[in-house]
């Protein structure tokens, strides 16, 4: 698996989980959602996101370059 796949999978099942604990538990886990969303914009416009910093240290690799 790539840091690349890796990311959106992770990304996106902390989402589905926040909003799953916002309507089952509290409304204050729609702030994690906020939270992954900008990290993820600033990402977009950085390059960096420190989950992929992450992923890297556990030894997944980049998409190979076309």
């Amino acid at each position: 698996m790539t840091i690349e796949k890796a990311l959106r999978l992770i990304a996106g099942t902390f989402i589905v989980l926040s909003v799953i604990l916002a309507q089952l538990h509290s409304p204050y886990w729609l702030f994690f959602t906020a939270f992954v969303g900008l990290n993820l914009l600033q990402s977009g416009f950085t390059n960096w996101c420190p989950m992929m910093w992450l992923l890297g240290k556990l030894g997944l690799r980049h998409t190979a370059s076309a």
